[in-house]
């Protein structure tokens, strides 16, 4: 029986030779199946990656069918394969986790900006936002790995932390102001109506100070020099009275100074039930007149009273009105600074018109030049009599030198201490003047008022003439005295 010549240059099987051959005609393509709807198979329509890797080891497949002799070596061939693999690992056919990075940088912002370095309080919510940053970088952490601002972030959650002495371990805020809100908490609740589209604007708070023979800065950062001798209110309003005594400082001065400070804590519904605190010279309690430091019930206190000086500086920090006093003792006298909320200090009726840090000084009362500099006062004429040494003890030039040692800048505080010194003798009046500087840098929440410094009558800034200064000066000792 004859057999059957096998056709050369035709190769049922795969590729077994790379040899050249003749050339054949190409096998007909396989006919193709009929087409599916894209949401077919598995039921859930393939994604794009998916698809793209599919389609090209399909077509890929296609070609070496029909072009048997070209078939790719090994090498290449396992190139190919573990390419498609990779292609379809990666995708492994779900959209790869989204870097959320920049949602947690904004819910930190979010939750930072209505806060004020200046106010009660800062440190705690700071820290507890900065826990919140962090947790929100550890559960995107796998999916950001490769991101430059991801790391920078957690570096800079890290610094933060450490600057600010914020534990790891601790409350942390929420981006939802309803869940943190405490009535008890002045910051907290005006933090809520903000978040609410109440106010679109942070409180505004004001500043007040009392100190020297005494100097006085209003809530409009007003400077004056006042006698006030006796009892006067510093604040009277529905939340908080402040009242002091000043008592002559030296015999045939009209200067006083403040020998005694009484403040109210007025109740307020579940927050604290009214509290009095009364300091006089050489007693300065770390306690309220009943006994206790503080007010309000749970952990988190809504009146407080830190001793940070054992009888020479105590602070006052009243959570539920955002309202901190400072109270000190230099020397014979005290001194006493405040920052309220602008819409809580304005908060009195008619009646209540007679507040020092509202209004200033009577005119009556006042022995400054009318425009709150104590070192301004010119269209006066010297007298024939020298004042060299306005009291035992110091010059004019010795009064500038020790009081430009505490405050190198000569602002309205530098100038109130050179005054006090002429006029007393009594260099505790340095440290006062110093101490009043500082409690101003701690509260006042304007740094650009921090300094206020002598203006001409026509309110421009003075250049600085020592011959006026000096003036000025000895004209004020002359109308204390006279």
């Amino acid at each position: 029986m004859m057999r059957k010549k096998r056709k050369r240059g035709v190769f049922p099987g795969p590729c077994l030779s790379h040899g050249p051959g003749p050339a054949t005609a190409p096998a007909p393509p396989p006919s193709p199946e009929p087409r599916r709807p894209a949401w077919t198979g598995m039921g859930l329509r393939a994604a794009p990656s998916c698809a793209a890797a599919t389609a090209s080891a399909a077509a890929a497949g296609a070609e070496q069918r029909r072009r048997p002799r070209l078939c790719p070596p090994p090498l290449a061939l396992l190139l190919l394969l573990l390419l498609s693999l990779g292609l379809l690992h990666a995708g492994d056919c779900q959209q790869p986790a989204q870097c959320r990075i920049q949602k947690c940088t904004t819910d930190f912002v979010s939750l930072t900006s209505h806060l004020n370095s200046a106010i009660d309080g800062f440190d705690s919510e700071f820290c507890k936002a900065l826990r919140a940053y962090a947790g929100c970088t550890q559960r995107t952490s796998k999916a950001c790995r490769g991101n430059l601002v991801y790391h920078s972030a957690v570096l800079g959650i890290s610094d933060l932390m450490s600057q600010r002495n914020c534990s790891k371990d601790g409350p942390t805020s929420s981006t939802n102001p309803e869940v943190t809100h405490d009535p008890c908490n002045y910051h907290s609740h005006t933090g809520a109506r903000e978040h609410r589209g109440g106010d679109q604007n942070p409180p505004n708070y004001l500043f007040c100070g009392l100190f020297g023979d005494p100097h006085l800065r209003t809530f409009k950062d007003h400077f004056q020099t006042c006698k006030v001798e006796g009892a006067w209110p510093l604040i009277d309003n529905n939340y908080l009275s402040v009242q002091v005594t000043n008592v002559p400082v030296v015999p045939g001065s009209s200067a006083t100074a403040t020998n005694k400070i009484t403040i109210i804590f007025k109740a307020h519904r579940e927050c604290t039930d009214q509290k009095v605190y009364q300091a006089v010279t050489d007693d300065l309690p770390a306690a309220f007149v009943d006994g206790t430091t503080s007010g309000g019930d749970g952990e988190a206190k809504s009146l407080l009273i830190v001793e940070r000086e054992s009888g020479r500086y105590v602070e006052m920090h009243a959570r539920y009105i955002g309202t901190t006093v400072f109270v000190r003792q230099l020397g014979r006298y005290l001194t006493l600074a405040i920052r309220m909320p602008e819409d809580l200090a304005m908060s009195f009726e008619e009646s209540q018109d007679l507040q020092l840090c509202v209004n200033g000084c009577p005119l009556s009362e006042r022995i400054d030049d009318g425009q709150g500099q104590v070192s301004a006062i010119l269209g006066h004429s010297l007298p024939h009599t020298s004042l060299v040494q306005a009291w035992p003890g110091y010059t004019l030039e010795t009064a500038n030198t020790q009081c430009h040692e505490k405050m190198p800048v000569k602002d309205i505080y530098f100038q109130s201490c050179v005054f006090d010194l002429l006029t007393t003798g009594d260099a505790n009046f340095t440290a006062a003047a110093h101490s009043a500087l500082e409690d101003v840098e701690a509260l006042h929440p304007r740094k650009e008022r921090w300094h206020i410094f002598p203006s001409s009558g026509n309110g421009t800034p003075r250049g600085g003439s020592n011959l006026s200064v000096s003036l000025g000066l000895m004209c004020l000792i002359l109308i204390v005295f006279l």
